[in-house]
Protein backbone atom coordinates (compact mmCIF):
# COMPACT_ATOMS: atom_id res chain seq x y z
CA UNK A 1 0.00 0.00 0.00
CA UNK A 2 1.28 3.11 -0.76
CA UNK A 3 2.40 5.89 2.19
CA UNK A 4 -0.36 7.48 3.22
CA UNK A 5 -0.52 11.22 2.95
CA UNK A 6 -0.80 13.44 6.53
CA UNK A 7 -4.45 13.01 6.38
CA UNK A 8 -4.80 9.57 4.82
CA UNK A 9 -5.70 11.32 1.42
CA UNK A 10 -3.47 9.08 -1.25
CA UNK A 11 -5.62 6.87 -3.08
CA UNK A 12 -4.92 3.35 -2.01
CA UNK A 13 -5.82 -0.08 -1.59
CA UNK A 14 -8.29 -0.91 1.22
CA UNK A 15 -6.29 -2.33 4.23
CA UNK A 16 -8.16 -3.46 7.40
CA UNK A 17 -7.46 -5.31 10.73
CA UNK A 18 -9.31 -8.75 11.36
CA UNK A 19 -12.85 -8.99 10.21
CA UNK A 20 -15.87 -8.29 12.25
CA UNK A 21 -16.47 -9.29 15.52
CA UNK A 22 -19.25 -11.80 16.69
CA UNK A 23 -21.11 -8.58 18.08
CA UNK A 24 -20.64 -6.79 14.80
CA UNK A 25 -21.98 -9.73 12.39
CA UNK A 26 -24.93 -10.35 14.62
CA UNK A 27 -25.79 -6.76 13.82
CA UNK A 28 -25.49 -7.00 10.05
CA UNK A 29 -27.21 -10.64 10.42
CA UNK A 30 -30.45 -8.94 13.09
CA UNK A 31 -30.26 -5.39 12.41
CA UNK A 32 -30.38 -4.88 8.33
CA UNK A 33 -33.82 -4.51 8.00
CA UNK A 34 -34.40 -2.42 11.33
CA UNK A 35 -31.65 -0.07 11.89
CA UNK A 36 -30.55 -0.11 8.18
CA UNK A 37 -33.89 1.33 6.67
CA UNK A 38 -33.88 4.17 10.06
CA UNK A 39 -30.81 5.82 9.04
CA UNK A 40 -31.89 9.36 8.08
CA UNK A 41 -34.65 7.97 5.69
CA UNK A 42 -37.13 11.09 5.46
CA UNK A 43 -38.77 13.43 2.61
CA UNK A 44 -35.42 14.97 2.08
CA UNK A 45 -33.59 11.35 1.10
CA UNK A 46 -34.78 10.63 -2.35
CA UNK A 47 -34.76 14.16 -3.39
CA UNK A 48 -30.87 14.79 -2.20
CA UNK A 49 -30.09 11.28 -3.87
CA UNK A 50 -31.59 12.49 -7.11
CA UNK A 51 -30.04 15.62 -7.37
CA UNK A 52 -26.49 16.29 -8.46
CA UNK A 53 -24.71 12.69 -8.41
CA UNK A 54 -21.26 12.61 -9.96
CA UNK A 55 -20.87 8.84 -10.66
CA UNK A 56 -19.90 10.47 -14.19
CA UNK A 57 -17.73 12.87 -12.77
CA UNK A 58 -14.00 12.13 -12.29
CA UNK A 59 -13.84 12.92 -8.72
CA UNK A 60 -16.17 9.90 -8.02
CA UNK A 61 -13.30 7.47 -9.14
CA UNK A 62 -11.06 9.13 -5.99
CA UNK A 63 -10.54 7.27 -3.05
CA UNK A 64 -9.08 7.76 0.35
CA UNK A 65 -7.05 5.97 2.59
CA UNK A 66 -8.36 5.36 5.47
CA UNK A 67 -5.55 5.25 7.71
CA UNK A 68 -3.26 7.90 8.33
CA UNK A 69 -1.52 11.04 10.44
CA UNK A 70 -4.92 12.25 10.79
CA UNK A 71 -8.37 10.82 10.39
CA UNK A 72 -9.51 11.89 6.51
CA UNK A 73 -12.98 14.66 6.28
CA UNK A 74 -11.26 17.11 7.99
CA UNK A 75 -8.67 18.75 5.30
CA UNK A 76 -9.46 16.11 2.53
CA UNK A 77 -10.80 18.50 -0.47
CA UNK A 78 -14.66 19.28 0.99
CA UNK A 79 -17.09 16.80 -0.94
CA UNK A 80 -20.65 17.63 -2.72
CA UNK A 81 -22.42 15.58 0.10
CA UNK A 82 -22.77 14.64 3.81
CA UNK A 83 -24.54 12.06 6.02
CA UNK A 84 -23.66 12.92 9.38
CA UNK A 85 -24.93 10.39 12.24
CA UNK A 86 -24.64 10.96 16.04
CA UNK A 87 -25.15 7.67 18.44
CA UNK A 88 -25.59 6.64 21.84
CA UNK A 89 -24.32 3.13 23.74
CA UNK A 90 -26.70 0.95 24.62
CA UNK A 91 -27.30 0.60 28.43
CA UNK A 92 -25.20 -2.05 30.28
CA UNK A 93 -22.85 -2.37 27.35
CA UNK A 94 -19.48 -2.51 28.84
CA UNK A 95 -15.75 -1.36 27.57
CA UNK A 96 -15.12 -4.89 25.22
CA UNK A 97 -18.59 -3.41 23.88
CA UNK A 98 -17.26 0.03 23.29
CA UNK A 99 -13.85 -1.66 22.04
CA UNK A 100 -15.08 -4.34 19.47
CA UNK A 101 -17.17 -1.35 18.20
CA UNK A 102 -14.73 0.71 17.43
CA UNK A 103 -12.60 -2.24 15.39
CA UNK A 104 -15.36 -3.32 13.60
CA UNK A 105 -16.52 0.25 12.47
CA UNK A 106 -12.55 0.71 11.70
CA UNK A 107 -12.86 -2.44 9.35
CA UNK A 108 -15.84 -1.55 7.68
CA UNK A 109 -14.98 2.29 6.77
CA UNK A 110 -11.39 1.16 5.69
CA UNK A 111 -13.43 -0.95 2.84
CA UNK A 112 -16.11 1.36 2.17
CA UNK A 113 -13.95 4.66 1.55
CA UNK A 114 -12.22 2.38 -1.35
CA UNK A 115 -15.32 1.58 -2.96
CA UNK A 116 -15.36 -2.08 -1.50
CA UNK A 117 -18.01 -3.53 0.38
CA UNK A 118 -18.43 -3.63 4.28
CA UNK A 119 -16.92 -7.29 4.22
CA UNK A 120 -16.13 -9.89 1.57
CA UNK A 121 -19.05 -11.61 1.03
CA UNK A 122 -21.24 -8.28 1.10
CA UNK A 123 -24.38 -7.87 -0.52
CA UNK A 124 -24.89 -11.19 -2.73
CA UNK A 125 -22.07 -13.48 -1.77
CA UNK A 126 -22.92 -14.99 1.80
CA UNK A 127 -25.68 -17.69 2.45
CA UNK A 128 -28.87 -17.33 0.49
CA UNK A 129 -30.87 -18.25 3.88
CA UNK A 130 -28.91 -15.26 5.48
CA UNK A 131 -29.38 -11.52 5.71
CA UNK A 132 -26.61 -10.61 3.24
CA UNK A 133 -23.18 -8.17 5.42
CA UNK A 134 -24.13 -5.42 3.08
CA UNK A 135 -27.35 -3.49 2.06
CA UNK A 136 -26.24 -2.99 -1.51
CA UNK A 137 -27.29 0.06 -2.83
CA UNK A 138 -23.71 0.99 -3.21
CA UNK A 139 -23.01 -2.02 -5.61
CA UNK A 140 -22.17 -0.87 -9.20
CA UNK A 141 -20.73 2.93 -7.46
CA UNK A 142 -17.06 4.15 -7.11
CA UNK A 143 -15.70 5.23 -3.76
CA UNK A 144 -17.20 8.99 -5.17
CA UNK A 145 -14.11 10.43 -2.51
CA UNK A 146 -15.90 9.09 0.57
CA UNK A 147 -14.27 9.83 3.96
CA UNK A 148 -15.32 8.71 7.54
CA UNK A 149 -14.45 10.55 10.37
CA UNK A 150 -15.19 9.71 14.06
CA UNK A 151 -15.35 11.19 17.28
CA UNK A 152 -15.89 10.99 21.03
CA UNK A 153 -18.86 12.91 22.90
CA UNK A 154 -18.76 13.85 26.05
CA UNK A 155 -21.12 11.57 27.21
CA UNK A 156 -18.95 8.47 26.42
CA UNK A 157 -16.42 9.09 29.11
CA UNK A 158 -18.85 9.56 31.89
CA UNK A 159 -22.74 10.52 32.06
CA UNK A 160 -25.24 9.51 34.72
CA UNK A 161 -24.39 6.23 34.97
CA UNK A 162 -21.14 6.98 35.77
CA UNK A 163 -17.43 5.75 34.19
CA UNK A 164 -18.92 3.39 32.24
CA UNK A 165 -15.99 2.00 29.86
CA UNK A 166 -13.03 3.05 32.42
CA UNK A 167 -11.97 6.56 30.70
CA UNK A 168 -13.34 8.95 32.74
CA UNK A 169 -9.78 9.84 33.90
CA UNK A 170 -9.11 10.41 30.14
CA UNK A 171 -11.45 12.89 29.07
CA UNK A 172 -10.49 15.48 27.70
CA UNK A 173 -10.84 18.98 30.33
CA UNK A 174 -12.50 21.03 26.41
CA UNK A 175 -14.72 18.37 26.16
CA UNK A 176 -17.50 19.31 27.68
CA UNK A 177 -21.33 20.52 26.13
CA UNK A 178 -21.20 23.77 25.18
CA UNK A 179 -22.53 26.44 27.26
CA UNK A 180 -25.31 27.98 26.34
CA UNK A 181 -25.27 30.79 23.89
CA UNK A 182 -27.56 33.61 23.05
CA UNK A 183 -30.09 33.02 20.62
CA UNK A 184 -29.96 29.29 21.20
CA UNK A 185 -33.17 27.59 20.69
CA UNK A 186 -31.83 23.78 20.75
CA UNK A 187 -33.52 20.55 20.29
CA UNK A 188 -32.08 18.14 22.74
CA UNK A 189 -33.16 14.82 20.36
CA UNK A 190 -31.43 16.60 17.73
CA UNK A 191 -28.27 17.36 19.89
CA UNK A 192 -25.18 15.38 21.79
CA UNK A 193 -23.73 12.15 21.41
CA UNK A 194 -21.78 9.68 22.47
CA UNK A 195 -20.11 8.85 19.54
CA UNK A 196 -20.43 10.70 15.94
CA UNK A 197 -19.80 9.81 11.86
CA UNK A 198 -19.21 12.10 9.60
CA UNK A 199 -19.42 10.57 5.86
CA UNK A 200 -18.78 13.07 2.65
CA UNK A 201 -18.89 11.86 -0.47
CA UNK A 202 -19.12 13.32 -4.34
CA UNK A 203 -22.30 10.75 -4.61
CA UNK A 204 -25.07 11.00 -2.22
CA UNK A 205 -26.04 6.94 -2.47
CA UNK A 206 -22.93 6.32 -1.01
CA UNK A 207 -22.47 8.71 2.29
CA UNK A 208 -26.23 7.29 2.91
CA UNK A 209 -24.83 3.57 2.57
CA UNK A 210 -21.60 4.15 4.60
CA UNK A 211 -23.70 5.42 7.44
CA UNK A 212 -26.67 2.93 6.64
CA UNK A 213 -24.27 0.28 7.43
CA UNK A 214 -22.31 1.09 10.03
CA UNK A 215 -25.40 1.81 11.78
CA UNK A 216 -26.47 -1.77 11.16
CA UNK A 217 -23.02 -3.16 12.33
CA UNK A 218 -23.04 -1.34 15.97
CA UNK A 219 -26.65 -2.98 16.59
CA UNK A 220 -26.82 -3.58 19.91
CA UNK A 221 -24.07 -2.03 20.95
CA UNK A 222 -24.70 1.97 20.32
CA UNK A 223 -28.24 3.47 18.46
CA UNK A 224 -29.09 5.99 16.46
CA UNK A 225 -29.66 9.76 18.47
CA UNK A 226 -30.24 11.29 15.07
CA UNK A 227 -28.78 12.53 11.74
CA UNK A 228 -28.40 14.97 9.33
CA UNK A 229 -28.01 14.93 5.47
CA UNK A 230 -26.29 17.59 4.27
CA UNK A 231 -25.73 19.46 0.29
CA UNK A 232 -23.70 21.69 -1.41
CA UNK A 233 -20.81 22.50 0.89
CA UNK A 234 -20.44 26.04 2.08
CA UNK A 235 -16.92 25.96 2.42
CA UNK A 236 -13.60 25.13 0.69
CA UNK A 237 -10.32 23.36 2.02
CA UNK A 238 -8.19 23.83 -0.98
CA UNK A 239 -7.13 26.47 -3.11
CA UNK A 240 -8.62 25.03 -6.08
CA UNK A 241 -11.88 24.89 -4.85
CA UNK A 242 -14.60 27.85 -5.93
CA UNK A 243 -15.87 29.69 -2.62
CA UNK A 244 -19.02 28.34 -2.10
CA UNK A 245 -22.80 29.64 -1.42
CA UNK A 246 -25.10 29.27 1.64
CA UNK A 247 -28.61 29.46 1.11
CA UNK A 248 -28.41 33.47 1.66
CA UNK A 249 -26.71 33.56 -1.47
CA UNK A 250 -23.46 34.57 -0.52
CA UNK A 251 -20.24 33.22 -0.44
CA UNK A 252 -19.24 31.25 2.63
CA UNK A 253 -15.78 29.94 3.75
CA UNK A 254 -13.36 32.78 2.01
CA UNK A 255 -10.93 33.05 4.97
CA UNK A 256 -11.35 29.37 5.93
CA UNK A 257 -7.72 27.61 7.05
CA UNK A 258 -6.65 25.29 3.84
CA UNK A 259 -4.92 22.09 3.32
CA UNK A 260 -1.49 23.51 2.39
CA UNK A 261 -1.12 25.93 5.15
CA UNK A 262 0.83 23.64 7.66
CA UNK A 263 1.91 25.97 9.82
CA UNK A 264 -2.28 27.21 10.57
CA UNK A 265 -3.32 23.51 10.51
CA UNK A 266 -0.87 23.06 13.13
CA UNK A 267 -1.50 26.41 15.55
CA UNK A 268 -5.46 26.28 14.73
CA UNK A 269 -6.86 22.45 14.22
CA UNK A 270 -4.34 19.50 15.35
CA UNK A 271 -4.18 19.24 18.31
CA UNK A 272 -0.04 19.11 19.79
CA UNK A 273 2.02 16.18 21.27
CA UNK A 274 2.55 18.90 24.29
CA UNK A 275 -1.49 19.45 24.60
CA UNK A 276 -3.25 17.38 27.15
CA UNK A 277 -4.39 14.60 27.07
CA UNK A 278 -1.57 12.58 25.08
CA UNK A 279 -3.59 10.34 23.33
CA UNK A 280 -5.77 13.04 21.38
CA UNK A 281 -1.86 14.55 19.33
CA UNK A 282 -2.48 14.56 16.28
CA UNK A 283 -6.56 14.42 16.53
CA UNK A 284 -8.84 17.95 17.01
CA UNK A 285 -12.24 18.67 18.23
CA UNK A 286 -15.52 19.09 16.36
CA UNK A 287 -18.54 21.51 17.01
CA UNK A 288 -21.40 21.01 15.08
CA UNK A 289 -24.30 23.12 15.01
CA UNK A 290 -27.38 23.08 12.96
CA UNK A 291 -28.77 26.70 12.23
CA UNK A 292 -31.85 27.58 10.52
CA UNK A 293 -32.41 30.05 8.45
CA UNK A 294 -35.42 32.44 8.22
CA UNK A 295 -34.88 31.86 4.54
CA UNK A 296 -38.59 34.06 3.81
CA UNK A 297 -37.93 35.98 5.98
CA UNK A 298 -34.16 37.20 4.40
CA UNK A 299 -35.30 37.02 0.81
CA UNK A 300 -37.40 40.33 1.41
CA UNK A 301 -34.15 42.08 2.17
CA UNK A 302 -32.99 44.84 0.22
CA UNK A 303 -29.47 43.40 -1.31
CA UNK A 304 -27.85 46.32 -0.23
CA UNK A 305 -29.28 45.89 3.31
CA UNK A 306 -27.50 42.24 2.96
CA UNK A 307 -24.38 43.09 2.32
CA UNK A 308 -23.96 45.06 4.94
CA UNK A 309 -25.44 42.48 7.44
CA UNK A 310 -22.73 40.47 6.00
CA UNK A 311 -20.06 43.01 5.42
CA UNK A 312 -19.36 42.13 1.81
CA UNK A 313 -21.15 42.09 -1.42
CA UNK A 314 -23.44 39.33 -2.79
CA UNK A 315 -22.06 39.05 -6.16
CA UNK A 316 -18.14 39.02 -5.63
CA UNK A 317 -17.56 38.23 -2.21
CA UNK A 318 -15.35 41.45 -1.96
CA UNK A 319 -14.96 43.02 1.77
CA UNK A 320 -17.33 46.40 1.93
CA UNK A 321 -14.28 48.16 2.43
CA UNK A 322 -13.06 47.29 -1.37
CA UNK A 323 -11.10 44.95 -3.37
CA UNK A 324 -11.90 41.57 -4.32
CA UNK A 325 -13.33 38.35 -2.76
CA UNK A 326 -9.88 37.70 -1.36
CA UNK A 327 -8.44 41.36 -0.34
CA UNK A 328 -8.58 41.28 3.34
CA UNK A 329 -10.73 43.48 4.88
CA UNK A 330 -10.38 46.81 6.52
CA UNK A 331 -11.88 47.71 9.63
CA UNK A 332 -10.68 50.71 10.10
CA UNK A 333 -13.21 53.08 8.89
CA UNK A 334 -16.93 52.59 8.83
CA UNK A 335 -17.42 51.12 5.32
CA UNK A 336 -18.02 47.59 7.25
CA UNK A 337 -20.78 47.93 9.82
CA UNK A 338 -20.13 47.27 13.66
CA UNK A 339 -21.91 44.29 13.89
CA UNK A 340 -21.69 43.02 10.27
CA UNK A 341 -20.73 39.03 10.27
CA UNK A 342 -17.58 39.60 8.23
CA UNK A 343 -15.96 41.76 11.08
CA UNK A 344 -17.21 39.79 14.19
CA UNK A 345 -15.87 36.46 13.03
CA UNK A 346 -12.71 37.85 11.22
CA UNK A 347 -9.41 36.63 13.12
CA UNK A 348 -7.97 40.07 13.72
CA UNK A 349 -10.90 40.72 15.50
CA UNK A 350 -10.71 37.90 17.66
CA UNK A 351 -7.01 37.76 18.74
CA UNK A 352 -5.81 35.64 15.82
CA UNK A 353 -8.37 33.08 16.16
CA UNK A 354 -8.99 30.71 13.41
CA UNK A 355 -11.29 27.59 12.99
CA UNK A 356 -11.38 24.72 9.89
CA UNK A 357 -15.15 25.39 8.51
CA UNK A 358 -16.75 22.16 6.92
CA UNK A 359 -20.35 22.71 6.59
CA UNK A 360 -23.08 22.18 4.49
CA UNK A 361 -26.66 23.53 3.29
CA UNK A 362 -29.73 21.36 4.37
CA UNK A 363 -33.31 21.41 3.47
CA UNK A 364 -35.30 19.19 5.34
CA UNK A 365 -38.84 19.70 3.60
CA UNK A 366 -41.55 22.40 5.10
CA UNK A 367 -42.17 23.41 8.38
CA UNK A 368 -45.92 23.21 9.63
CA UNK A 369 -45.97 27.34 8.63
CA UNK A 370 -45.19 25.78 5.24
CA UNK A 371 -41.86 27.78 5.14
CA UNK A 372 -38.67 26.03 3.89
CA UNK A 373 -36.79 24.01 6.89
CA UNK A 374 -33.61 24.75 5.83
CA UNK A 375 -30.23 26.05 6.71
CA UNK A 376 -26.68 24.94 7.36
CA UNK A 377 -25.30 22.30 8.86
CA UNK A 378 -22.27 24.27 10.52
CA UNK A 379 -19.06 22.22 11.21
CA UNK A 380 -15.76 23.12 12.65
CA UNK A 381 -12.68 21.72 13.50
CA UNK A 382 -10.45 23.46 16.14
CA UNK A 383 -7.33 22.71 18.35
CA UNK A 384 -9.24 23.37 21.59
CA UNK A 385 -12.90 24.22 21.89
CA UNK A 386 -12.21 27.52 23.09
CA UNK A 387 -11.93 28.21 20.13
CA UNK A 388 -15.16 27.69 19.21
CA UNK A 389 -16.23 29.11 22.44
CA UNK A 390 -14.88 32.90 22.02
CA UNK A 391 -15.97 33.02 18.56
CA UNK A 392 -19.71 32.18 18.91
CA UNK A 393 -19.47 34.71 22.29
CA UNK A 394 -18.45 36.83 19.68
CA UNK A 395 -21.14 36.54 17.39
CA UNK A 396 -23.95 37.52 20.25
CA UNK A 397 -24.07 40.81 18.44
CA UNK A 398 -24.06 40.06 14.87
CA UNK A 399 -26.73 41.26 12.38
CA UNK A 400 -27.29 38.22 10.96
CA UNK A 401 -28.39 37.28 14.49
CA UNK A 402 -32.17 38.04 13.26
CA UNK A 403 -32.77 35.96 10.46
CA UNK A 404 -31.16 32.49 11.98
CA UNK A 405 -31.94 30.18 14.98
CA UNK A 406 -29.52 27.82 16.85
CA UNK A 407 -31.74 24.57 16.80
CA UNK A 408 -28.95 21.49 16.63
CA UNK A 409 -25.56 21.59 18.89
CA UNK A 410 -22.81 18.68 19.75
CA UNK A 411 -19.26 18.83 20.19
CA UNK A 412 -17.05 15.81 19.76
CA UNK A 413 -13.07 14.68 20.22
CA UNK A 414 -11.58 13.43 16.97
CA UNK A 415 -9.09 10.97 17.12
CA UNK A 416 -6.16 10.76 15.24
CA UNK A 417 -6.04 8.77 12.70
CA UNK A 418 -5.60 4.65 12.68
CA UNK A 419 -2.45 2.70 11.94
CA UNK A 420 -3.43 -0.14 9.58
CA UNK A 421 -3.74 -3.42 11.83
CA UNK A 422 -5.47 -0.92 14.74
CA UNK A 423 -8.57 0.63 15.02
CA UNK A 424 -9.22 4.22 15.86
CA UNK A 425 -9.12 5.79 18.58
CA UNK A 426 -6.85 2.80 19.71
CA UNK A 427 -4.26 5.09 21.75
CA UNK A 428 -7.21 6.64 24.32
CA UNK A 429 -7.78 2.58 25.48
CA UNK A 430 -3.90 2.02 25.82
Amino acid sequence: MPEPSPEGGAPAAASAPSGLSRRGLLGLAIGGGVAGLAVGVGSGLAGGVAIGRARANEDSRIAYDFFGAHQAGITTPVQDHLHFASFDMMPRTDRDDLVTLLQDWTYAASRMVQGLEVSATGAVGGAAEEPPDDTGEAQGLPAAGLTITFGFGPGLFENEDGDRYGIAARRPAGLERLPAFLGDDLDPEASHGDLCIQACADDPQVAVHAIRNLSRIAFGRARLRWSQLGFGKTSRTTAAQATPRNLFGFKDGTANILSDDAEALKEHVWVGASDEPAWMAGGSYLVARKIAMLIETWDRVRLSEQDTIIGRDKGEGAPLSGGSEFTEPDFKGASIDANAHVRLAHAEQNEGIRILRRGYNYVDGNNNLGRLDAGLFFLSYQRDPEQFIALQRRLSTDLLNEYIRHVGSGIWAIPAGATAGSFIGAELFA
